[in-house]
């Protein structure tokens, strides 16, 4: 589990895991759960675009990602968000699609770019997944209050010399650069469950958003290194472990509050 072609496994997943606490923080606090379960589908049309033109997929996921971003940004503003996020997401599947027709990788390359391939990631990987998750924590570092005033008040934030169009923008892009950082090693479903599941969990435990991107960061970065081991010693997927584990992380988080809002009715049936 330790040996040496494990160590890029254990990085990229380290850098999955940070760049989706931080960023699905504000994915939650937004309730852009939506657009963070489009965006990765998007990249997978892009990088099977990439594969069949015979470029490196991570330009393929980068452009699809920020032209899907702009694009439900765009849209949005003049209607729904969540109508301009599925026209999107079903523009992008649908491109996908032609695009694996086309090219003769199809059954192994539509495993890898949906479920990812934590546990075979080459050295190459680790520098760009490194370059563009620095760049991500970067932007939320360097946009913290604007884009938290946008996403927690935004009737209040023009008052403030804050944009909420413009921080649904920048957002979105941010979101975009995590997937492309994200996507080739844990697949488009795998980074939908990080992005929503640990910092859902981190969000429901604390109240301040600086404690609860903290928690949020250890969770995911638990969720994916117990996935690691416990696919390494039982040989099941990583995708299994990362979505089960999240799943449970949030049950576990509302569990006293289902027991509190049960009790009342276990009272009363007795009473009766």
């Amino acid at each position: 589990m330790f040996s040496d072609f494990m160590v890029n496994t254990w990085i990229a997943a380290t850098i999955v895991g940070v760049v989706a606490g931080v960023v699905g923080v504000f994915v939650v606090i937004r309730g852009d759960t939506f657009l963070a379960h489009a965006l990765p589908h998007g990249a997978f049309a892009g990088a099977a675009g990439a594969v069949l033109v015979g470029i490196d997929s991570l330009l393929g996921i980068g452009v699809f990602a920020a032209v899907g971003s702009l694009l439900v940004s765009a849209l949005g503003r003049r209607g729904r968000g969540d109508v301009a996020t599925a026209l999107t997401l079903a523009t992008m599947l649908g491109l996908g699609a032609f695009f694996l027709s086309r090219s003769s990788e199809y059954s192994a390359e539509v495993f890898s770019l949906l479920f990812g391939q934590v546990l075979g990631v080459s050295t190459v990987e680790i520098v760009p997944m490194l370059v563009l998750g620095i760049a991500c924590l970067a932007a939320v570092a360097t946009l913290y209050r604007p884009l938290l005033l946008a996403s927690l008040l935004p009737a209040t934030a023009p008052a403030r010399g804050v944009r909420p169009h413009t921080m649904t923008v920048v957002f979105g892009l941010i979101v975009a650069c995590a997937t492309t950082t994200s996507v080739p090693v844990v697949g488009a479903l795998l980074m939908f469950a990080l992005l929503v599941g640990p910092p859902a969990t981190a969000r429901t435990l604390a109240r301040r958003p600086s404690t609860a991107i903290a928690l949020s960061t250890a969770f995911t970065l638990i969720v994916v290194w117990a996935s690691i081991v416990l696919a390494y010693a039982t040989d099941w997927p990583v995708g299994f472990f990362v979505t089960a584990l999240s799943a449970l992380l949030y049950l576990g988080a509302h569990a006293p509050r289902i027991r509190r809002a049960a009790a009342p009715r276990s009272v009363a049936a007795l009473a009766g």
